[in-house]
């Protein structure tokens, strides 16, 4: 059974808001290229929210430089993300998805900093807008 999330758009609605290279990553799960996103290497205080829906999804605090070519956060607001087994392309990774829309935002990894929480979230950074700390 597929899980109902909050906010419960048609996909003509979702094409209709979000700008195609948006609907790709966060509907189809698509994934930008590798040191193009940007916010791959923006470290200002604030809060990243998706871009599907607004929700917060993480901290400026918890983000930091892994080389890996995408945003990497070593944690996601609690109750924020949706974890979901991906066994695509040959692998077995844990997607990671809005837990109010459902958008997809990258995936969780456990090769984050030891001295934090040892977890990578690689996420897409057209999928997540960003607002200042005030």
């Amino acid at each position: 059974m597929e899980k109902k999330f909050n906010v419960q758009k048609t996909e003509k609605e979702w094409e209709e808001q979000l700008s195609l290279e948006e609907y790709y990553v966060l509907r189809q799960k698509g994934t930008e290229r590798p040191f193009t996103g940007e916010f791959n290497m923006h470290f200002e205080n604030g809060d990243y929210h998706c871009k599907g829906c607004g929700a917060k999804l993480f901290e400026s605090e918890h983000k930091f430089e892994s080389g890996c070519g995408w945003p990497s956060f070593d944690q996601a607001v609690e109750g924020a993300i949706e974890y979901i087994r991906d066994t695509s392309h040959g692998m077995i990774r844990t997607e990671t998805v809005c837990a109010n829309c459902g958008g997809h935002l990258g995936h969780v990894f456990n090769d984050g900093p030891r001295e934090t929480t040892g977890m990578r979230y690689c996420i897409n950074s057209i999928s997540i807008g960003f607002e200042p700390e005030k």
